[in-house]
């Protein structure tokens, strides 16, 4: 993964090409990082939710888009909480 200010390089899952996205916000929970990305600085992009799996000590994050229906409901709950948040200030 390569980031460039608030953008990340991943390989695309279909295709192994390289994907561009966005990070709208990040979280630490249980120990895991977890990014909100989206495939637009703004505006209608599509959102997707990213997973750090990478181990301990290597040079660079490794992510995964979340998948698991349970990980993920619970994660784009606390991502939908922080967004509020940041809405009313």
């Amino acid at each position: 993964m390569k980031t460039e200010q608030n953008k990340i390089t991943l390989a695309s899952p279909q295709d192994g090409g390289e994907v561009e996205l966005y990070v709208l916000e990040q979280t630490r929970i249980s120990g895991v990082n977890y990014l909100l990305a989206a495939d637009a600085p703004d505006g209608d992009g599509e959102a997707y939710i990213l997973k750090d799996v990478s181990q301990d000590g290597e040079a660079e994050a490794v992510y995964e888009f979340v998948e698991d229906d349970r990980e993920l409901a619970a994660i784009s709950d606390v991502f939908s909480q922080m967004l509020d948040d940041i809405a009313l200030v």
